[in-house]
């Protein structure tokens, strides 16, 4: 892996609410789906309830560019209510970690996801980076964008003082 160009995504999101809530909703896989674009069609194929702690395996599917693509996810780091880390054994890239943070700010909670990647191997690195500054940047920006865009209408459509969705579902 020396001799991959390694890239690094980074978003950041507050909520009003605790972190405890919040990395709640985020350590129950089964949500991923509601938060996840449709043109992606995202399937879990772990069965649920799956438990969230540190050697979990979860697998999944993803859509992309007409293709069906299997995802394995590997949970290297549990921390609650303030940090996991998930990485990708078996998928679309050579690399893949994606650290999501979640700490007390300001009365809610300041959600950090950090996501280092690289792409195949099989690109050499000038065309690697030239696809990633042209197509996966923009397609994660769409991602983040829509989780956004989900994580507004999910704290919406809870009645009040309710929150997010929390839990198995």
């Amino acid at each position: 892996m020396a001799d991959l160009p390694l890239f690094h995504y980074r978003h950041e999101q507050w909520f009003a609410l605790p972190p405890e809530r919040v990395f709640s909703f985020f350590e129950c896989p089964e949500n991923l789906g509601l938060v996840t674009p449709p043109a992606l069609a995202f399937r879990q194929l772990t069965p649920a309830p799956l438990r969230m702690r540190e050697g979990a395996l979860i697998d999944y599917t993803i859509r992309r560019f007409g293709l069906r693509l299997r995802w394995r996810t590997l949970i290297s780091v549990y921390q609650p209510p303030g940090l996991f880390v998930d990485e990708q054994l078996l998928g679309p890239y050579s690399y893949w970690r994606h650290e999501h943070h979640f700490r007390a700010e300001a009365g809610g909670t300041r959600m950090l996801d950090e996501v280092t990647y690289a792409l195949p191997n099989i690109l050499p690195a000038l065309l690697a980076q030239g696809l990633e500054r042209r197509l996966v940047r923009p397609q994660l920006d769409e991602i983040f964008q829509y989780r956004e865009q989900r994580f507004a209408e999910l704290l919406q459509e809870n009645r009040p003082g309710q929150g997010l969705v929390v839990g198995r579902i």
